[in-house]
């Protein structure tokens, strides 16, 4: 690692270059203070630019293979400066080595905060008020003892009529479901128009059908399924099936890190386990007799009339969804791991991905383009461990 009496950069093991950037930067931040009054303006501009790079590239880097090619010559550059700058000021060094202390003690107390922060929001996220507890239990409880003859659904005539408004919503959240159905259908001009097909799993599967069932949509079409009902979605037909059952995959949804605790737990949810989770890449299958399909999160709530988006010509292509842009870390080279060939050769690693909480499906195109036979050549080509950073 560098320090402050080095007077030059050498490249030493890759996972060591991100605590190199950083500290670099708490050294940075040190003398910045110390320059403006001296009148030293040059030194001022030359490192204020040499911040700014070593700050890009970290920006949204967990691991050392995430950060850009030209990192060393950042690093170097930015060394260059740092050695100028103690040469001019070297009776300060005991001042700068108790504030840089003090300022890596801070600057670790906030990320140890940031990290309880972001697990407290994980757990509230998941939480439910002490009165719903049992909700589904009571519920599944209420459609096991209920009278056959109240279990239907109406207007199933409406669950494969292509010229009606169809959602997909995969769920084993009761509650979360309702609130996607009923806030689409607060906001609809034509609630008639509107069906919506339920996935659970088998666990939740009564207690979802019953809560539909207790509080049926005003018009709208409702069909609750449980993924069991897929027979044809097995191990032999979806790559990813296998992989999920895999003993690495457990291991790392069900085993705390010892060596390196993650930035973001959410990556470590074992709901990504869950077969539910990418039903999403088996639309055509699942709706074999429509055209298109709004796929639609249980974390959404709907504020708008959501018909035309039906009328939206996506021009060949398959989906359309939220840009997400914005934000680095939604860059491919952010979580797809371009150290794999494969990987490099076919993707762009400053294209971006996309928001799945609400995407439109033309069934009609992804059949045409086989986008689940190219979905499962991903799977069988690379593994989940070696095609996400994360893993």
């Amino acid at each position: 690692m560098i320090t402050s009496s080095n007077t030059s950069y050498s490249p030493t093991s890759s996972d060591k270059t991100i605590l190199v950037l950083k500290d670099q930067l708490r050294r940075a931040k040190i003398y910045i203070g110390f320059l403006p009054s001296r009148g030293n303006h040059g030194f001022v501009k030359d490192l204020r630019r040499r911040m700014r790079d070593i700050q890009q590239a970290l920006s949204g880097t967990t691991i050392d293979r995430q950060l850009p090619k030209n990192v060393h010559k950042k690093i170097r550059a930015m060394e260059s400066i740092l050695t100028k700058i103690k040469q001019v000021h070297d009776n300060c060094a005991a001042a700068i080595d108790k504030l840089q202390t003090n300022l890596h003690w801070t600057e670790n107390q906030l990320e140890a905060n940031k990290q309880e922060a972001t697990y407290a929001a994980q757990v509230a996220a998941k939480a439910l008020p002490k009165r719903l507890h049992c909700l589904a239990l009571r519920l599944t409880n209420e459609y096991y003892t209920s009278s056959s003859n109240n279990k239907h659904f109406p207007y199933q005539d409406k669950l494969e009529d292509p010229k009606l408004h169809h959602y997909a919503l995969f769920s084993d959240n009761v509650l979360a479901a309702a609130v996607v159905v009923n806030s689409t259908l607060i906001h609809a001009k034509k609630p008639a128009d509107h069906v919506f097909h339920i996935v659970t799993d088998k666990l939740n599967y009564a207690a979802m059908r019953m809560w539909f069932l207790a509080n049926p949509p005003v018009k709208a079409a409702i069909q609750v399924q449980k993924i069991e009902e897929f027979t044809w979605l097995n191990s032999s037909y979806s790559p990813v099936l296998k992989q999920l059952a895999s003993q690495f995959m457990i291991n790392y949804y069900f085993r705390t890190p010892q060596n390196k605790p993650d930035r973001n737990p959410k990556f470590r949810n074992p709901k990504y386990l869950s077969i539910l989770n990418h039903l999403r890449f088996y639309l055509p299958e699942i709706f074999p007799k429509l055209n298109k399909v709004l796929f639609v999160d249980d974390d959404i709530v709907v504020q708008q009339d959501l018909s035309p988006l039906w009328s939206v010509d996506l021009k060949g292509r398959v989906n359309a969804a939220v840009k997400t842009c914005g934000e680095v870390f939604h860059r491919f080279d952010r979580y797809l791991n371009f150290s794999n060939p494969l990987i490099a050769k076919k993707f762009d690693r400053h294209a971006c991905g996309w928001a799945y909480g609400m995407n439109m499906f033309d069934l009609s195109e992804w059949r045409r383009q086989n986008i689940t036979a190219v979905y499962h050549y991903w799977q069988e080509q690379v593994s989940i461990r070696e095609l996400f950073n994360n893993v």
